[in-house]
C-alpha cells in the first residue's frame, strides 16, 4: 500500500471538506475514497474523522496526521522538483479557475502558446468573475485581477491593468463632446458592470477627488457584453484596458476624460494556496505567463490621449 497516496488521499479529503467532493476532484468514485480512509484508519489504529451525515471534523489524531502528511507531500515532491531538470518534458493536468472575459481573450492564447511547446499538458479551466476558493474546488492556480485581501493565498504578479473611460464617436456626437467630468451629470448615461461601485470618481484640476453619479441605461456582469453596448453607441463604458484595448486600436472606441482618471494600475495575480507544494509544471506555467505579458501588456491603452 501507497503510504504517500493514503496521506495525498487524505489531505484532498480535510481540504475538499467531503468524501464526495474529494472523489469528484480525484475523478474516482465515493465508495474507493471512503475505503481507502478506513483501510488507513485500521493500519494507524485510530480515527482521523469524526463523521456525520453532512460533515465531517478532524479527531485530534486526524489533525496531527493531516499537518504531517501536509509537510512529508510538499518535501517529497521539493524533493522531485529539484532532481527535474528545466529541459524535461511536462505533462499531467493543470487546473485553473479564470474570469471570464480575461480567460477568453487573453489567457486562451497564453495556454495555446504554452501547449506548443509542453504539448503533454492538459489543461481544465474553469471561468467565473466571482472569488472561488482553491482548496475546496480543487484547483492548482487561479488568475485573479484584483488587490488582494487573502492572506491564505500566495501570489505572483503576472500583469497589470488599467481602468479606462471610452464611448463611440456616434455617441459623443449625438449626447455631447466631453472636456469636464462635471459634464457627465447633464446628458449622459453609462454601461455599469455589476460588480463595480455605482458612481465614478475622478481626479479634478486640483488634484482632488471627484465623484460622479450617472444614469444607467444597462447592467450586466459580463464586461464584453458592456463593450458591444458601448461600440454600438448605448453609453459610456469604464472598464479595463485589456477587454477595450481592441476597439480603441480599431477606431470602435475613444478615450474621454483621461486627464481626470488616476493611472493606477490593478495587478493580476496567479494564485495557488500556501499548504500546498507549488509543482514544477506550475511553477513553469507562472514564469511562462510573467514573460508572455510582460510589464508592458499589449492590451496597454494611452487614456491620456484623448481625441
Amino acid at each position: 500500500m501507497n503510504q504517500i497516496e493514503d496521506m495525498q488521499t487524505f489531505v484532498r479529503i480535510v481540504e475538499a471538506g467531503s468524501i464526495t467532493k474529494a472523489a469528484e476532484q480525484l475523478n474516482t468514485v465515493k465508495s474507493a475514497i471512503s475505503r481507502r480512509l478506513a483501510l488507513l484508519e485500521k493500519r494507524l489504529g485510530v480515527s482521523l474523522l469524526t463523521r456525520s451525515t453532512r460533515s465531517h471534523t478532524l479527531t485530534e489524531h486526524g489533525q496531527s496526521y493531516y499537518q504531517q502528511s501536509l509537510r512529508i507531500i510538499e518535501e517529497v515532491a521539493a524533493i522531485e522538483t529539484g532532481l527535474t531538470q528545466d529541459n524535461c518534458a511536462l505533462s499531467g493536468r493543470i487546473r485553473i479557475a479564470a474570469p471570464l472575459v480575461f480567460g477568453l481573450e487573453h489567457l486562451s492564447t497564453a495556454l495555446l502558446s504554452f501547449n506548443e511547446q509542453h504539448p503533454d499538458i492538459r489543461f481544465e479551466v474553469d471561468f467565473d468573475d466571482k472569488k472561488v476558493d482553491l482548496v475546496e474546488g480543487g484547483y492548482d492556480l487561479a488568475i485573479r485581477i484584483a488587490k488582494l485581501e487573502d492572506s491564505n493565498l500566495i501570489a505572483r504578479k503576472i500583469s497589470s491593468t488599467r481602468m479606462v473611460l471610452c464611448a463611440s464617436a456616434e455617441y459623443l456626437k449625438r449626447q455631447g463632446e466631453l472636456s469636464h467630468p462635471k459634464q457627465l451629470a447633464d446628458n449622459h448615461q453609462k454601461l455599469h458592470y455589476s460588480n463595480a461601485k455605482e458612481n465614478w470618481q475622478f481626479i479634478d484640476e486640483n488634484g482632488k477627488k471627484l465623484t460622479i453619479k450617472i444614469p444607467t441605461t444597462t447592467t450586466s456582469n459580463n464586461g464584453s457584453f458592456l463593450l458591444e453596448s458601448a461600440i454600438n453607441g448605448d453609453g459610456l463604458i469604464y472598464t479595463p484596458d485589456f477587454i477595450c484595448h481592441k476597439a480603441i486600436s480599431e477606431g470602435k472606441l475613444q478615450t474621454v476624460l483621461g486627464n481626470f482618471i488616476q493611472a493606477s494600475h490593478i495587478p493580476i495575480y496567479a494564485l495557488y494556496p500556501q499548504n500546498r507544494h507549488l509543482s514544477h509544471k506550475i511553477r513553469r506555467l507562472v514564469d511562462f505567463l510573467i514573460e508572455y505579458y510582460g510589464s508592458a501588456p499589449y492590451w496597454l491603452v494611452d487614456f491620456t490621449a484623448q481625441k
